[in-house]
């Protein structure tokens, strides 16, 4: 997501339209003057796989590639960060990176050889590897904790709606509950908002589901300064800010404390 398009999130999000929302932005938005919240968090590593053309056997011959990316400033710009780090490889001499826009983009410049690589979550995998492609590595699998998507609102409408905001976080958990404890309904679920009944898709996106959102989500303070870090070279602010400024962990414990999760198991034993 651009400044732009943060922009127009935050003005909507603070007008109340809607109130509370499942984003990734929010340590963004606040860097940029909103008084945003995460109450949840729901995402504290990347499960993005990365994708090679055929003929790219190691992630090493990644080098003077070029790797496409969704954005500058996404999940799939923070994930090259990680995987660059990791093979001690610099943008620009040893990998450029290329903005492609959403999966279905980005698989289309891999087909046409316009980049040579890129990150794709486990929904979007089995189009992929149909497509010919191979996937070597999993982000998650580097071990670094980053602050994904959450639930989030304005510090004044937790302020005064506290008791709606908390309603609203017993749903989401319920549902996150439901849908471990439900795979066959979930999958339907899937197929109607996704567009598609196809069972390798529908399975591997449960499976993302289950593999990526914790039952009970915790909040990544060491999460939050790598997205922090990230962001100090297009927003200087982001060095002097604390993790601690992004999130309130208030509602969370209140649920805890009042046997919310407790409750919440019984109701949908898991595996």
């Amino acid at each position: 997501m651009d400044l732009k398009s943060i922009r127009f999130f935050c003005e909507a999000l603070a007008a109340g339209e809607p109130p509370i929302v499942n984003v990734g932005t929010v340590i963004q938005a606040n860097l940029t003057g909103y008084n945003l919240v995460l109450v949840a968090s729901m995402e504290n590593k990347f499960y993005q796989l990365v994708f090679v053309r055929p003929g790219i056997t190691s992630l090493e011959q990644l080098k003077g590639k070029k790797l496409g990316i969704s954005g500058f400033g996404s999940i799939t710009h923070y994930a090259a960060q990680i995987l660059l780090k990791h093979l001690n490889f610099e943008v620009n001499k040893d990998v450029v990176l290329v903005p492609g826009g959403p999966d279905a983009e980005r698989l289309g410049a891999m087909s046409a050889g316009t980049i040579d690589a890129s990150f794709f979550n486990l929904s979007s995998a089995p189009i992929a590897r149909k497509m010919g492609f191979v996937d070597l590595l999993q982000i998650a699998d580097l071990g670094v904790e980053v602050q994904g998507n959450g639930l989030a609102t304005s510090r004044a409408y937790l302020k005064s709606n506290r008791e709606t905001v908390k309603n609203a976080m017993k749903g989401y958990l319920e549902a996150i509950h439901f849908i471990y404890a439900n795979k066959a309904e979930a999958q339907k679920v899937f197929a109607k908002y996704m567009r598609t009944n196809d069972p390798a898709v529908l399975e591997s996106s449960y499976q993302n589901y289950v593999k990526t959102i914790p039952r009970k989500p915790v909040f990544t303070p060491k999460g939050i300064q790598f997205i922090l870090d990230m962001l100090v070279p297009q927003m200087p602010q982001a060095k002097s800010a604390k993790p601690e400024q992004f999130f309130d962990a208030s509602l969370m414990n209140e649920l805890d404390k009042e046997g919310f999760f407790t409750e919440l198991a019984k109701r949908y034993p898991g595996k």
